[in-house]
């Protein structure tokens, strides 16, 4: 996933604590999402530099839940990607005619065309991407402001109050995850009675599938925010080298 890249290198360029990824953290939770995550951002960032640099003496007591809680939140998101996979997999090889012709010749009419599972899987993927998108939009405004990011320059810029940075990506990454919660609301729930009120409950599945494009879209545009914005930290956290190499 993207996150967990752009995830790895904003924790170094915040020169954030490995320390809640600790895989004892995740057992004791017991959700496997969470474990996986915290897994890949451990192996990410084994061996940074800027980790190492600040790993004794450092007078933070804990991070910001955007890095902190990055296995809770992403592993969450993962499940629920997870399950929706499963059910579209099934559905994929479902038969979903009506009326179906049984094995024994039989003509049944029945409700297998309802795409209710279809729907709830949209809504599932549609609330995980706007989260993963929420969390990285934090991250980005954890990397931008100077209270928080240990010391990098406002907005990341060499030379603040002259050039502004990467203040405008900043709320270019707000717009969109704002639109993401937006679209994020629950398609399913909006049935609307047609047909004489003989399909007097449908699932809205296409409109649930169809606007995941646009949200995929804005997603991977905050991904590309977050990591101009991480790799600028980490020019700014030089000689150190993170164990990725972008800086």
């Amino acid at each position: 996933m993207g996150s967990l890249l752009t995830g790895a290198l904003s924790t170094d360029a915040a020169m954030a604590s490995t320390d809640p990824f600790h895989p004892d953290i995740q057992i004791l939770r017991g959700h496997q999402g969470q474990i996986d995550v915290a897994k890949t951002l451990l192996n990410l960032l084994q061996g940074s530099e800027i980790r190492e640099s600040h790993r004794l003496g450092d007078e933070r007591v804990q991070d910001p839940y955007c890095i902190r809680c990055q296995p809770q939140v992403t592993g969450a998101c993962l499940e629920l990607m997870r399950h929706a996979a499963k059910i579209l997999a099934v559905e994929a090889n479902a038969v979903t005619d009506n009326p179906l012709v049984l094995s024994g010749g039989e003509i049944v009419s029945g409700g297998n065309f309802h795409a209710e599972p279809v729907a709830f899987s949209a809504d599932q993927t549609a609330l995980a991407l706007a989260e993963i998108g929420s969390i990285a939009q934090r991250r980005i405004a954890l990397l931008v402001n100077p209270n928080l990011n240990f010391g990098l320059p406002p907005f990341l810029s060499p030379d603040p109050g002259v050039n502004s940075g990467f203040m405008v990506s900043e709320i270019t990454s707000a717009a969109l995850m704002s639109e993401n919660k937006h679209l994020a609301n629950p398609c399913s729930t909006d049935s609307t009675p047609t047909s004489a009120d003989q399909e007097d409950h449908v699932s809205m599945s296409t409109h649930a599938a169809r606007r995941l494009l646009k949200m995929t879209n804005n997603l991977s545009i905050i991904f590309g925010i977050e990591l101009l914005t991480a790799v600028q930290g980490l020019e700014f956290r030089k000689p150190f080298k993170d164990q990725l190499n972008f800086s």
